[in-house]
């Protein structure tokens, strides 16, 4: 919480004037109990009606003055809270949008959705209700405790018995608190990917009638989550009734030992209700301060949430500023002349420490302007191959190098720029064709986009829907399958880029849409292109093939060369084509 608190330094203001506020309103709401003993020691008892009409007259200021000051204390305390939630909320999403792939895997989409939401939400009201309560509070039990002290000093003992006591209690319900909240927002997370897993794969749960069953998987996840907040609920509800009890002990005291007070004159009537209207603020805020103190719990848990993602580093003032300047400093600079373009040397990759290795001993050299197929069975490896080359994903032992530079000391914005990548899951954003298409390059021309989707055989379609303006919904949901995947190979062409990433881009397409798209993508000069796909008739005419089986290499060559060398080639080619003769081609 202090890491995230460290954002109000820009709201010093707010963060000021809010408490302030609130101190002022806590005095104002001292004086009335000295007022009413006033009028009951002087007005009442003297039959002094004009001084009833006159006290009454400050009591309306006092309450009128409290309304104004509070109003404004609460002004202030909701501009800070949601000025340093929304600057969070940023973060987070910066911090997010800047993760590597393998970051993303730790942490969980549903985590990550239930930190950008929930969990600063909570922050938020935590901000807030801290402006506000966590020093009135204290000041208005204390403070009545010293007013009382004012009045009559043995009546008053009783508070520095019952405040130490209630202040036990509050300290000891938040200490074993904190954990039982943070362990509520884990079980949140998974209801949360329990969620978005049924969102997302609806028409699958439909398609195999597994809606009971999804059913019950989120009711036993639901249950899990009421159990926890019930736990925790139950925890923290002792607070109000063991305050209840000790603060209502005290006030029976009080009394008995105001009457005797009174009748041996030591104190008058009026300051014997005084000191009980100081213990019934006490009361009051000790209320307030036992719900301030769940909320504050709730917050804290979610704060240590939001922080453990953003991590220190993110956190600190001017960490962006940094991070810009060491990118303007760390560029990707051409290969010489005869240096390979890309080159992996004994490379193996583990998608979590600990795991088994996903690539294994991965050894091959690229030259500039090469066209390079990778194929081999389910699971073999070949996107985690590919998402090495714009460093989504680091070796674990072994080196990358793009360009003549070390992946894992480039600068990955740079390296990225002039690389193209088309993933096997087609990805549009709600927009237009236009919108989509300037993902690639935000200068490109109308003429650029046009050419490049009519090389990605996807001109036709476009053209039939309304060209560049056409509307694309959330997910492309209104193009079929196979014009998701030609719009996202044209996004990647727009880029122009020095490298092209075709991850099994074409699975949708037919063998003669799929022909042409190859043949215009084989047209461009100086392009290094990567074709990862099942199908042999994809990557047979590439300049190079690399054969991966169980995250290692079986063979790498031509396709003449690995239908005589290699045999999991030679399978998966005979799979898929009918053999003839002895060459198979």
């Amino acid at each position: 919480m202090r890491t995230v608190l460290s954002w109000l330094k820009n709201y010093k203001k707010e963060a000021f004037f809010a408490p302030f506020f609130k101190l002022t309103e806590a005095c104002f709401e001292l004086f009335v109990p000295l007022v009413m003993a006033d009028i009951i020691d002087r007005g009442i008892a003297g039959g002094d009606n004009r001084l009833i009409f006159l006290k009454g007259a400050v009591l309306v200021l006092l309450a009128a003055a409290g309304l104004i000051v509070a109003i404004t204390a609460q002004y202030f305390a909701a501009k800070a809270a949601v000025g340093v939630s929304g600057t969070l909320r940023r973060r987070l999403f910066s911090r997010i949008m800047g993760m590597e792939a393998s970051e993303v895997d730790k942490n969980g989409t549903s985590t990550l959705i239930t930190r950008m939401t929930s969990d600063i939400n909570q922050v938020q009201t935590g901000i807030n209700m801290s402006l506000r309560l966590l020093l009135r509070s204290p000041i208005i039990v204390f403070g009545a405790m010293i007013m009382a002290f004012t009045i009559d000093v043995p009546s008053a003992l009783v508070f520095c018995v019952t405040v130490p006591i209630l202040a036990f209690v509050v300290i000891g319900i938040t200490r074993y608190s904190i954990p039982m909240f943070s362990k509520v927002q884990k079980v949140l997370d998974k209801v949360m990917l329990s969620s978005r897993e049924n969102l997302t794969g609806v028409r699958v749960i439909r398609a195999f009638n597994l809606q009971d069953d999804e059913m019950r998987a989120f009711t036993e996840r639901n249950d899990s989550l009421k159990k926890e907040q019930i736990h925790a609920s139950n925890f923290t509800s002792l607070t109000n009734p063991v305050t209840f009890i000790i603060v209502n002990a005290a006030t029976m005291f009080l009394i008995y030992k105001g009457a005797l007070r009174i009748n041996i004159g030591s104190i008058s009537q009026g300051q014997a209700v005084a000191i009980l209207n100081y213990m019934s603020q006490i009361l009051v805020e000790l209320l307030k301060l036992t719900n301030l103190i769940v909320t504050i719990t709730k917050s804290l848990a979610s704060a240590q949430r939001v922080s453990s993602v953003l991590g220190e580093k993110e956190m600190t003032a001017g960490a962006s500023e940094k991070d810009s300047a060491d990118a303007a400093g760390n560029t990707i600079a051409p290969s010489a002349s005869g240096d390979p373009f890309i080159s992996f040397d004994h490379v193996s990759l583990r998608y979590t420490q600990g795991s088994e290795e996903a690539l294994s001993d991965i050894t091959f050299s690229v030259r500039k302007g090469m066209s390079v197929g990778i194929i081999g069975g389910t699971g073999s490896g070949k996107s985690s191959l590919v998402n090495m080359i714009p460093g989504m994903y680091e070796a674990a032992t072994g080196r990358v190098t793009v360009m003549g530079e070390d992946i894992s000391h480039a600068d990955k914005v740079k390296l990225r720029e002039r690389i193209g990548v088309v993933p096997q899951k087609a990805v549009l954003f709600k927009g237009t064709i236009r919108s989509n298409m300037l993902i690639g390059n935000g200068s490109a021309t109308d003429e650029e986009m046009t050419d490049c989707l009519r090389k990605a055989q996807a001109w036709d379609f476009v053209s039939e829907k309304g060209g560049l303006d056409a509307e694309v919904l959330q997910n492309g949901k209104n193009f079929s399958g196979g014009q998701r995947q030609r719009l996202t190979i044209a996004r990647a062409l727009v880029r122009k880029p020095e490298i092209l990433i075709l991850d099994d881009s074409t699975s949708a397409l037919d063998f003669l849409t799929e022909k042409n798209i190859r043949e215009e993508i084989g047209k461009i000069a100086d392009t290094t292109v990567f074709i990862v796909s099942q199908r042999a008739s994809s990557v047979m005419n590439a300049d190079m093939i690399i054969v991966l089986d169980d995250g290692r290499i079986a063979g790498i060559g031509t396709h003449e060369e690995l239908l005589r060398n290699c045999s999991v080639y030679e399978e998966i080619y005979y799979s898929q084509f009918e053999r003839k003769g002895g060459s198979g081609t």
